[in-house]
């Protein structure tokens, strides 16, 4: 997958940054009713930043992690033009306390988890337990299971129960599609909502 969206973002090939940017609306909403007060949220996956730049402005101290140093360069500038700092760093979602400390009390993921293989899910999950605090949230956008070609291929709810056995689901909602492009509002596009035990 690395290679796959660097070449992406090389060549500008970047759908989900659109679509990403749909979503932006919903974490609020989907953040709002559980009143969680401002504090770390690490973002992982993060892009080109918005979400994490948004964030900051909502008053959290945002981590932003991506494989691709393209994407983080550009989330940089934006943060910067935003005038809102937030860390951006280059890691990996399945190797995260090396890189990016515990602590957190929002994990946000907009399109990682749901393009990982099995292993990957395993050590994603085992990570975003050792660097959250007790009660933190984990907030993630996912495409439904499936082959759609280059698109992820999605992950069910009792995927996620199972991988995350250390959190409790509280809420499989759909994703408002509303300004997505057509193959993306066919892949049965989700928001879950864990809470650490």
């Amino acid at each position: 997958m690395g290679l796959g969206y660097t070449l992406a973002y090389r060549f500008k090939i970047t759908p989900w940054v659109k679509a990403g940017r749909v979503f932006g609306n919903q974490i609020e909403t989907l953040i709002d009713p559980f009143d969680a007060p401002p504090g770390e949220v690490l973002d992982i996956g993060c892009g080109t930043g918005d979400h994490a730049i948004e964030m900051a402005r909502r008053g959290w101290q945002v981590t932003g992690i991506d494989t691709v140093q393209l994407a983080l360069d550009k989330a940089r500038s934006k943060a910067r033009k935003a005038g809102v700092d937030v860390r951006f760093m280059h890691a990996d979602a399945t190797d995260l306390e090396h890189a990016v400390g515990r602590g957190y009390h929002l994990i946000l993921d907009v399109g990682c988890y749901h393009g990982l293989s099995d292993h990957a899910r395993v050590a994603y999950a085992e990570n975003v337990t050792t660097v959250t605090e007790p009660h933190a949230t984990l907030l993630m956008f996912a495409f439904g299971p499936g082959h759609r070609g280059p698109l992820p291929r999605g992950v069910s709810r009792s995927d996620v129960e199972r991988t995350f056995e250390k959190w409790k689901l509280v809420s499989d909602v759909d994703a408002d599609t509303t300004g997505m492009p057509g193959p993306l509002k066919k892949a049965d596009p989700r928001w879950f909502r864990l809470v650490k035990r």
